[in-house]
């Protein structure tokens, strides 16, 4: 109910924004396909950052954020477009749903590719899982719905995951601004260091990759449950 509430609250603020959109002549594909070429600009941001940029300059990183969290803008934008613009279809729901998926795999590509350039491992494979655990949220919802369920449940559906890789993407760019991006903090007796700069946008990588195959698993225990009540 509290993001319902949330989304409506959005929806009165951007709702001005959309009948401009709509008065220039834009279409909820059209929207979609800005929204997609943004992400696309996403990964082009990291990639240049892993080719010209340096280990300890992250502010790659947080312009990166910043691009992501506009892109999602116009994840609700389209849809919005469509509805005051009288303007829903059923290929447009189908084109959304497809690009929206384009467009998380492209922005993993960047990132992935940004944390192998700079050998943070680890992180990368987090990465790559929480991608995983992404298109497998979305995947199991969509073949629930197939099967005539609806199963919408659990975190870390995409407007969380968008604001999360936004939110942590430019607080990284910021705090090395102030601290720097090659801060490390080491604890006595211990050889290695705990945390560093890139650690705020790594961390909820890693926390995304738990949640999101979390909660895909979660709906396809909740869909085998809706399945063997409707054959009783």
């Amino acid at each position: 109910m509290t993001r319902d509430q949330l989304q409506k609250g959005i929806y009165v603020v951007i709702n001005p924004f959309v009948r401009g959109l709509i008065k220039i002549g834009f279409t909820p594909n059209t929207v979609t396909l800005v929204g997609f070429l943004l992400n696309v600009g996403v990964a082009v941001i990291f990639i240049i950052g892993a080719l010209q940029g340096q280990r300890a300059d992250l502010s790659y990183v947080g312009w990166a954020g910043a691009l992501i969290l506009f892109a999602g803008l116009f994840d609700m934008l389209d849809g919005q477009v469509a509805r005051l613009g009288n303007m829903s279809s059923t290929f447009g729901a189908l084109f959304d749903s497809v690009l929206d998926r384009y467009s998380e795999l492209v922005m993993f590509l960047g990132i992935c590719y940004y944390l192998v350039a700079y050998h943070y491992f680890f992180s990368s494979l987090f990465a790559f899982l929480a991608m995983i655990g992404s298109m497998m949220v979305s995947y199991t919802r969509a073949r629930s719905e197939g099967l005539g369920i609806q199963n919408k449940g659990g975190l870390m559906q995409r407007p969380e995951r968008v604001i999360l890789v936004a939110v942590s993407a430019i607080a990284c760019g910021v705090t090395a601004h102030f601290i720097g991006g090659d801060y490390k903090l080491f604890v006595p007796g211990i050889k290695y260091h705990v945390f560093e700069t890139m650690s705020i946008f790594t961390i909820p990588l890693t926390v995304m990759a738990v949640l999101t195959n979390i909660t895909a698993i979660r709906r396809l225990m909740a869909a085998k449950t809706a399945l063997e009540a409707a054959h009783k």
